[in-house]
């Protein structure tokens, strides 16, 4: 039987289509890293395509070294010769040839988050860019998303209408890329921002790359922004043999700029498009996936089709609720330690999964206190870790003397008696004759103001230029522990305070130091396995920079795995615990706030959800709590949508830890004595009184002028049954379901349940602004007050935001402050 014939019959379609535009849409666990190196394979073996001229572009670098090896384990040959890399990788291949068209030296460096910060920071100082009411995330995201939608700073420039903000914002921008190319730096956002640049103005750069570039497959399609996809368009302009692979159900970085829009809209920029669905599921049991179907078949802004596996008699998803977010931990807790104490599972075969970093607290404290080894993913980056950041800068000011963030970082670390003042005197020196910071230290017996700091200036610049010498002739790694033996750095950390928030986790920073150095040699071990090029400083850098979020999971070790949602995307797990499946809290309480304004965040969180049902094999758990602390505050949810669009008999209901919601109104009376609530908190969701019912959709009810009344409650819990729809059909509405702040029903009479039912905590006054005044949000900035409306319990606010447009939010949350 040949390699090929393993495939079923829509896998192997989308191999043997080699020719021209290719939509590859794969469910998830779908087999697709099978069918593109099985198609890679196909054009070497039987199409005779030369390895030199295929690119095959992942969103990891793990992804691309696995699909390497497949591939080599399939043709035996060539596999070397393919570029397979990331977006960001293959950018950067092409930056190192050809950043000198842009005006960079081509061993620039690639700045991160908090490089960036760091010189936003000076440039706002230096410019007197005021930050308090326009924050620095706020200047950071704006020009981030001008890079994801290739506006430059002179585009921007013309867009801003004399807004004041926008004005500031291109300000901003402008200054920033003009301190990135005088530090000879570009940030992550410009990798791709810079290449697409190089190809529009450099024709013989981008014909050279189209002509090696003959037949290129895109992974994740679904998560291009709108740079990655130029990028993509322009290289296959040439002879059109574009394989795009994704799935629409799967986009969840709208957030960091993603363009569903690129999938679903395929065929539009392609008409001859062959498109093929791979629906059929070799991860998931049918009982699991029909859940998953169920949930995302509510999105109107998909393509039609339906997972299905040959996997049946799995068991049911499994839901239970609990009184509180503690009863949820501990309930996940014991429930593994059963299971691991009966032989049926393995602990590194588990994931619980949520939709915020904060939610993983409750997981800790319980997986502690029942012995239960876990692994937090997204906690604090290695490479983020103090002690390891001042080393790379060390590598990073020898690699690039222009980089004047890393020599501002590592001047006086360890301490050489190189004070801030000192520091200040020599920027402004470098400013007045247009040179580095680096390069004004080297004339520091120059600048009359630091006289008295001159020498140890002059020792600073000695000892880098000695660090560059030994570079010449040192491994990376000989010269990383020179640097730290020169430095007396070891000796240094030891004075530093081991609870410093940067320091979390179980190693020391010597121990960090020690990883750093196994880092290092691996990198080096890699390089010369490959023999591709040579190991170096600027290549070990660019390594680190490149790495994402997914390289760093740890899978090795018996260890349950803590995550967001966004950090599950890609893996898969036995048994999954998909844990705060609350409105407010999963979708999220901002989604909800800007539902009518913008309705594809609710699409967004759905597929989400999706993404998170599908990570599971065998068993899945959804849990909810009736109440949770969030931001010191006790709030009161109902169940998720995202659980109430699942039929009843996909899922079997345990049997809550509690009968009754544990808090009181007035002198002891339990809510429970209310008409209609008990259906909501005090038995399952799927008790009989919601079978038979045919009543309003919840929107409507929502918007009931008497919803404060018994009966508006009642009308409400009866109607609260959905039922999973076709795609072609409108999904029954859900309201803006808002968490009920503790205390505030104490102002209502035992007849009223307005509080409950709104979920909205009370204002306590009239806001201090009104229409048409300026006002301003911790997350969107500044913007002007465009509708301000009184409710049963609160104001709600319409804003026109200068940098992300209208947003509606209720006052008391909003916390919006007069300009």
């Amino acid at each position: 039987m040949g390699i090929y014939d393993t495939l079923n019959t829509q896998q192997k379609k989308a191999v043997l289509q080699t020719d021209g535009p290719v939509l590859i849409l794969a469910g998830a666990g779908s087999g697709k890293t099978r069918v593109l190196t099985h198609r890679v394979a196909y054009l070497i073996d039987e199409c005779n395509v030369n390895p030199w001229n295929i690119m095959a572009i992942t969103f990891t670098n793990k992804a691309a070294g696995e699909m390497r090896e497949r591939v080599d384990k399939i043709v035996g040959f060539g596999a070397e010769s393919i570029w397979v890399s990331t977006f960001h990788s293959s950018c950067v291949r092409i930056l190192r040839r050809y950043a000198d068209r842009l005006g960079f030296d081509n061993n620039f460096t690639i700045y991160d988050t908090d490089d960036s910060k760091s010189l936003m920071k000076d440039i706002c100082k230096r410019f007197q860019l005021e930050t308090t009411q326009l924050k620095l995330r706020n200047i950071m995201g704006s020009i981030s998303r001008c890079k994801d939608n290739l506006v430059s700073p002179e585009e921007y420039a013309l867009s801003t209408n004399n807004e004041y903000n926008k004005v500031r914002i291109s300000k901003a921008y402008t200054e920033y890329q003009n301190a990135l190319k005088k530090n000879n730096a570009m940030d992550f956002d410009d990798l791709i921002f810079k290449t697409v640049e190089l190809f529009k103005t450099n024709p013989d750069v981008l014909e050279a790359y189209q002509d090696r570039f003959r037949y290129i497959m895109v992974d994740e399609y679904q998560d291009t922004n709108n740079a990655q996809f130029e990028l993509i368009r322009l290289l296959a302009d040439k002879y059109r043999n574009l394989c795009v692979v994704g799935d629409d159900d799967q986009s969840i970085y709208r957030f960091r700029g993603a363009n569903i829009r690129n999938i679903l809209d395929f065929e539009k920029v392609y008409p001859d498009a062959t498109v093929i669905k791979l629906e059929q599921n070799y991860r998931s049991t049918q009982e699991i996936l029909d859940a998953a179907n169920a949930v995302i078949s509510n999105n109107y802004g998909r393509k039609d089709k339906a997972l299905w596996t040959d996997q049946k008699d799995g068991d049911k998803v499994k839901l239970v609720e609990f009184d509180t977010g503690e009863d949820e931990a501990k309930f996940v807790a014991t429930d593994l330690g059963k299971l691991k104490r009966s032989g049926k599972l393995n602990y590194n075969d588990v994931a619980v999964l949520y939709r915020t970093n904060a939610q993983s607290r409750l997981f800790e404290k319980w997986f502690a206190a029942e012995g239960i080894p876990y692994n937090v993913v997204g906690g604090v980056n290695f490479y983020s870790r103090r002690e390891i950041k001042d080393i790379l800068a060390y590598l990073k000011v020898i690699d690039n003397g222009q980089d004047d963030i890393a020599v501002k970082r590592i001047i006086n670390v360890p301490k050489r008696g190189i004070g801030a003042t000192t520091i200040e005197y020599v920027q402004e020196y470098a400013i007045e004759r247009q040179i580095s910071f680096y390069d004004a230290l080297c004339e520091a017996d120059q600048i009359v103001a630091v006289a008295r700091s001159a020498s140890k200036l002059k020792d600073f610049v000695t000892m880098i230029r000695a660090f560059r010498t030994k570079a010449k002739s040192y491994s990376v790694e000989d010269l990383t522990k020179d640097i730290i033996d020169v430095t007396g750095y070891m000796k240094y950390v030891e004075t530093l305070d081991e609870d410093e928030e940067d320091n979390s986790g179980d190693n020391s920073r010597k121990g960090n130091l020690d990883e750093l150095i196994s880092a290092i040699v691996e990198y080096e071990r890699r390089v010369e396995e490959e023999g591709n090029e040579t190991p170096s400083i600027s290549g070990y850098l660019e390594n680190v920079a490149l790495i994402s979020d997914l390289d760093r999971v740890d899978e090795d070790g018996e260890k349950v795995l803590l995550m967001t949602l966004h950090s599950a995307k890609g893996l898969e797990f036995e048994h999954v615990y998909l844990a705060g499946m609350e409105e407010g809290v999963f979708p999220s309480y901002m989604t909800l706030q800007c539902e009518d304004s913008d309705p594809e965040g609710i699409e967004e969180e759905r597929r989400l959800a999706y993404v998170g049902i599908t990570r599971a094999k065998k068993h899945l758990t959804l849990t909810a709590a009736r109440r949770r602390m969030v931001r010191g505050e006790t709030m009161y949810n109902r169940l998720s949508r995202f659980v109430t669009e699942i039929p009843d008999n996909m899922l079997e209901n345990a049997k809550p830890q509690s009968s009754k919601p544990a808090f009181l109104f007035d002198d002891g009376e339990s809510i429970d004595e209310y008409e209609g609530v008990e259906s909501t908190y005090g038995k399952s969701r799927r008790s009989s009184s919601f079978d038979d019912y045919d009543g309003p959709s919840l929107k409507s009810s929502y918007q009931n002028k008497s919803f404060g009344s018994n009966s508006g409650v009642s009308q409400l819990s009866n109607s609260y049954k959905l039922k999973a729809k076709p795609a072609p059909k409108k999904p029954r509405a859900v309201p803006q379901s808002k968490p009920y702040i503790a205390g505030a029903a104490k102002t209502h009479s035992k007849g009223s349940l307005a509080g409950l039912s709104k979920g909205m905590p009370m204002a306590a006054s009239k806001p201090d602004y009104n229409v048409g005044d300026k006002v301003s949000h911790i997350k969107y900035g500044v913007g002007v007050v465009t509708s301000l409306e009184e409710g049963p319990r609160d104001y709600k606010v319409t804003v026109n935001f200068d940098d992300c447009g209208q947003k509606i939010m209720y006052a008391a949350f909003a916390k919006l402050k007069k300009v």
